[in-house]
């Protein structure tokens, strides 16, 4: 099953807790603090494998999860770093991030690979809290915990020759005539569901990977028949073949047809307008085809004038126009390519200057009508807790400290809470004083 389109959770490490712990040796009696700090919580990346050609697997495998890192241990001893979680995903995945759609990495390279989620901090032991008012500490951080995101993969195929048109117009039987692919090839529309790669290799050495995606009909942008799904896999193409059906079997204007399908290309995405394109006139060895092709072209003429496309009669039945339509396509590639690398080159001296965006507020507070506490949230302060020790006295005396010092007494104050007000954060609850 080729699966192009999955949701996933993924959730890094979370560090090792650091230790409260002091030195027990015989013959130094006031030993110091000697707690070790927590290992590193692993990473999530994802990683290009060549041998993946879809999503399928994340079909049934859709929550992935590091390992922690090892606690801290005695005589400043600290934990074990957690390995990366790995997680391969085919060339052409695209990630975006479920809640803002943001593009967060784009793989296309064989054995590219970015950090998706990073694992958290280790948290330090008490050594690092010693000082000359308490050389002693009781205090240690857990660890940090490790990012959590809501994913979207998408899979954009890798092709450099896309072939585009009505279905039934033709586009599996020249893919099959001049590659070893095998698209399923029938009478009927939507007879391919799935997109198909084949490769083309020219006598003169050069070769081409040229893509049949599902055929398109109006409204194929906003998700007619196969829809928007499927017109995804035309964005990396570099050349687009335009299939048109010239033999009249239809009953559809070949003019017209070609007029649809380019409107479709612009709604969806303006840019692919701008590509080469190449009008493949197919079924030429039908009885109509030939008087079919002039009116089609002198419409082309009529409308377009001088900047109708290019416009090759084949056959795939004869092999009619073949070698032409695969060597202008070459060269049309070839071009495409060079000016890439031209604009690539280019130095980029235009420069946007924005206002940054609005720090995220370290915390809010709410009140709890049915359970008549007040409320703390916030990603800044609930992660501050979480990294809270609260089985020592002097950590949670350290905690209140930091709340004060985040301004959380003062906005509890003005918010109205009274002395003994319970305040919660996540499953915590404690007493408000004044």
């Amino acid at each position: 099953m080729f699966v192009d389109q999955v949701k996933i959770q993924v959730k890094a490490g979370t560090g090792g807790n650091g230790m409260v712990a002091f030195r027990r040796e015989k013959y130094v009696p006031n030993g110091g603090p000697a707690g070790g700090d927590g290992g590193r919580g692993g990473n999530i990346i994802f990683k290009v494998d060549s041998g993946m050609s879809t999503l399928m697997d994340f079909r049934y495998h859709r929550k992935f999860k590091a390992d922690n890192g090892g606690n801290g241990g005695n005589k400043q001893m600290t934990g074990r770093g957690a390995e990366d979680t790995i997680i391969p995903v085919p060339e052409g995945t695209s990630i975006y991030d479920q809640e803002t759609g943001v593009l967060l990495a784009d793989l296309v390279d064989v054995d590219q690979e970015v950090v998706i989620a990073h694992g958290g901090r280790g948290g330090r032991g008490n050594i690092h809290f010693a000082s000359p008012n308490n050389p002693a500490p009781e205090i240690a951080e857990n660890g940090e915990p490790g990012e959590e995101r809501a994913l979207q993969l998408e899979l954009k195929v890798l092709a450099d020759v896309g072939l585009v048109g009505f279905p039934s117009a033709g586009k599996s039987t020249l893919l099959a005539t001049l590659t070893s692919a095998k698209p399923k090839v029938a009478g009927y529309h939507f007879t391919t569901l799935v997109p198909n790669l084949g490769m083309v290799r020219l006598d003169d050495g050069r070769d081409f990977v040229m893509a049949d995606l599902p055929g398109l009909i109006e409204g194929a942008s906003e998700g007619v028949g196969l829809g928007i799904q499927f017109l995804r896999h035309v964005e990396r193409t570099r050349v687009i073949l335009h299939v048109v059906d010239v033999s009249g079997e239809e009953g559809r204007n070949p003019y017209e047809d070609y007029v649809t399908i380019n409107e479709e290309l612009r709604k969806y995405d303006p840019s692919l307008l701008e590509r080469p394109q190449i009008v493949v006139a197919s079924k030429m060895d039908m009885p109509d085809s030939a008087a079919n092709l002039e009116q089609f072209k002198l419409d082309l003429a009529k409308e377009l004038g001088d900047k109708q496309p290019v416009v090759i009669p084949i056959s795939a039945i004869t092999h009619t126009g073949l070698d032409e339509l695969v060597n202008k396509t070459a060269d049309m590639l070839a071009t495409a390519k060079q000016q890439a690398l031209e604009v690539a080159d280019e130095p980029d001296t235009h420069k946007d200057y924005e206002f940054a965006e609005t720090a995220e507020e370290p915390f809010t507070i709410s009140y709890d009508d049915e359970y008549e506490t007040w409320v703390l949230s916030g990603s800044q302060i609930e992660k501050l807790f979480k990294m809270t020790d609260t089985t020592h006295d002097q950590s949670m005396l350290r905690f209140a400290r930091q709340l004060k010092g985040m301004g959380v007494d003062q906005a509890l104050r003005e918010a109205g809470a009274k002395d003994g007000d319970t305040v919660t954060i996540l499953d915590f609850t404690f007493s408000y004083v004044e």
